[in-house]
């Protein structure tokens, strides 16, 4: 193709070659891919090879549309609606007033079925491009797509389409939104959500949304034929009936509406309405119902109790609603807890309260932080995105349902915390847990607040750790043949990396308490290897070290010839001794000794379970045992995953085959090679 002549002599040499006569009705698309058509402007991004299809032009499709045939109209809108998509072909048809005519073909009624949804769908597409504005629509056009979403009986994908175009009329032009409202209302809307057909419901749901956010504020309640319902449920008179389950999916966009503005709302700390939902708190918790003078008799330990009740701040907890989001809905959501459920908002409160200190899940602040992840999640307070289908049934099976929702969600990471043991410095690592164990329960698209509940239960936190380790060998391909073999090559020398790193820290040595019976200051020993591996030194010491200690100040030592075992825990001899019962769980998890001969040992307690994991490893690796802490097996996936990637890097979007490429002939000589001679 020879880029120096005009397409349109291109297109009659074209032509002329197969005997076509009229190139003018012709034009060129690729054949391959989106198949946009070829214009004098896109003609330079045609590459060597690429093939091109010979097809109608814009202006011979508009006379098809046009004629008296009715298969041949059919056959042109068919194709018509397949090609408004490409932009090229799009403002060409667009510049030859091709809009106007599919419009006069809508508000003239004579088509029906399928001619007519191609028509619905090839102007919505060319419209979509944003090269004619909406505000050209004709009253007349409105009103017959109006008609088609109010006729009780329509074909779905005329439907569908007609609720699509009023969406964007609506979002587009101000105008259009008057004219829309006049015409069809939410309540004729609620109809088609009460059908089987998901995508019917879909963009039934989206128009309203378009109505709601383009409507003025005034308006949005009184204008609305809903608003008896609205008004119902927002005054707090909530009982709605079973039956009305599918009315409730119009509440949808009122509803986070309204939780988007309770979710912007700061606290004031001055404002006396707002501190009694504190001071109930705080009632129901540690009052009970009937007693009159719990009030007077505590004003004195308030503080106690808001701290208790796991306030950031204990001596103004109105402070921590000042941060938006979640602003009051955090609060709103305490109190329904507080007065619904209150035998678990009770129990939560006192059973935390009960704990360590180190282990008390703060209620208040999970409360706030909890809810703050539920309106991401959920996306509180963003305009719809006609891009994502996601929606969840179970909102609309209870007039609670928001709060319902945040109800089981504080029991499930209360939950999570005990099950990860969790402590104040551990608070962002259970919320991720949590939001991860939320996501995937939303995933699974629960119908109702019970069913909710049961997946959660499925997802405890050993369960989340068992589907990230799966999902994490899945990414990466661990179960590949190829990625095992490399996997079982590496880990040989991580290993070995490892035993040299605790064999290091070994030999730099460590500071350990001396247990006593006697009640004394108590007084440290130090144990270090020796730089060639071969002997244990270590002695008392007056005070706890700042650096390195020298082997001349340990007097003692034991060769590692003469170490027997390494046992640890229960195991230890100094843990078996009376005075071992009265020392907590801690300590017996740090535990270890060494047994030598002749039956001698040399008992530790490392200070902290690094340290325990370092000597442990260390001396199984002396002695040729496995390394088996928790830190060995950590260190071994991050080394391990961290090689792996670097090696395959050059890998990266290449698919590995499961099996070696098999090894070619032999060449039928060797006469190939170069005769230096």
């Amino acid at each position: 193709m020879d880029q120096k002549r005009p397409l349109s002599s291109i297109i009659r040499e074209v032509c002329d070659g197969w005997s076509l006569s009229g190139s003018e009705q012709f034009a060129l698309r690729y054949a391959d891919g989106p198949q946009l058509y070829i214009t004098e402007q896109s003609r330079g991004d045609i590459k060597n090879g690429t093939i091109l299809r010979l097809t109608r032009a814009a202006r011979q499709l508009l006379e098809r549309i046009q004629s008296h045939g009715i298969d041949a109209r059919l056959e042109a809108l068919k194709e018509l609606a397949k090609l408004s998509a490409d932009p090229t072909f799009a403002a060409e048809f667009i510049n030859m007033e091709g809009i106007g005519t599919l419009a006069r073909l809508v508000e003239s009624g004579t088509h029906f079925g399928e001619m007519l949804a191609f028509t619905l769908t090839a102007f919505l597409e060319l419209m979509d491009h944003g090269i004619v504005s909406w505000d050209l629509i004709s009253l007349s056009f409105i009103k017959q797509i109006a008609g088609y979403v109010n006729q009780p009986m329509v074909d779905v994908s005329i439907l569908q389409r007609s609720l699509a175009i009023l969406e964007s009329m609506v979002l587009n032009s101000h105008s259009l939104y008057h004219r829309v409202a006049q015409e069809i209302t939410v309540g004729q809307l609620i109809g088609h959500l009460q059908v089987s057909n998901q995508e019917i419901q879909t963009y039934a749901i989206a128009l309203i949304n378009a109505l709601f956010l383009k409507a003025p504020e005034d308006r949005r309640l009184s204008s609305n034929p809903c608003a008896p319902l609205f008004q119902h449920v927002i005054r707090g008179n909530r009982p709605i009936k079973a039956e009305m389950a599918h009315q409730l999916y119009v509440l949808q966009v009122l509803t986070f509406n309204l939780l988007e503005e309770r979710m912007m709302t700061k606290m004031d700390p001055n404002d006396q309405a707002q501190r009694d939902i504190i001071f109930e708190l705080r009632r129901i918790a540690f009052d009970g119902e009937n007693d009159p003078t719990g009030t007077e008799k505590r004003k004195a330990m308030y503080t106690k109790d808001y701290k208790m009740l796991g306030f950031t701040n204990h001596v103004n907890p109105a402070m921590d609603f000042t941060q938006t989001p979640p602003g009051m809905l955090a609060l709103d959501n305490m109190l329904y807890l507080a007065k619904v459920h209150q035998d678990t908002y009770i129990r939560i409160v006192l059973e935390n309260s009960s704990r360590e200190d180190k282990h008390e899940c703060p209620f208040g602040r999970c409360a706030i932080e909890l809810t703050r992840m539920l309106c991401e999640i959920l996306q509180v307070g963003e305009l719809p995105n006609e891009g994502c289908n996601d929606y969840h049934p179970m909102f609309f099976t209870h007039d609670r349902a928001w709060e319902e929702f945040f109800c089981v969600c504080i029991q499930l990471l209360n939950k999570t915390w005990k099950e990860m043991r969790a402590t104040a410095e551990d608070f962002n690592k259970v919320m991720q847990v949590v939001r991860e164990q939320i996501t995937r329960a939303l995933a699974m698209k629960p119908s109702s607040i019970d069913q909710l509940k049961t997946k959660l239960r499925g997802l405890n936190y050993s369960e989340i750790l068992r589907l990230r380790q799966s999902e994490r060998m899945s990414q990466d391909d661990f179960q590949s043949p190829p990625i095992i073999e490399l996997r079982e090559r590496i880990q040989p020398e991580i290993l070995e990396l490892i035993k040299q790193q605790r064999l290091n820290r070994l030999c730099e040595g460590s500071c350990f308490r001396k247990l006593g019976n006697r009640r004394r200051q108590e007084k440290f020993w130090f144990c270090r290897l020796s730089l060639n591996h071969k002997v244990l030194h270590y002695g008392d010491l007056d005070e706890s070290p700042q650096g390195e200690v020298p082997f001349e100040l340990l007097s003692d030592k034991i060769p590692v010839s003469d170490i027997k075992s390494v046992v640890t825990g229960k195991d230890c001899p100094h843990m078996k001794e009376k005075s071992a019962l009265k020392q907590n769980k801690e300590v017996l998890e740090l535990a270890f000794s060494v047994l030598y001969d002749p039956d001698e040992t040399l008992n530790f307690v490392a200070p902290n379970k690094y340290e325990y994991c370092i000597w442990t490893d260390g001396l199984c690796a002396l002695l040729g045992r496995e390394m088996g802490s928790d830190l060995t097996r950590s260190d071994l996936d991050t080394l391990i995953s961290m090689e792996m990637k670097l090696r395959l890097l050059d890998l990266e979007n290449i698919t590995i085959p499961e099996a070696p490429p098999p090894v070619p002939k032999e060449p039928s000589s060797y006469n190939f090679t170069y005769n230096y001679s």
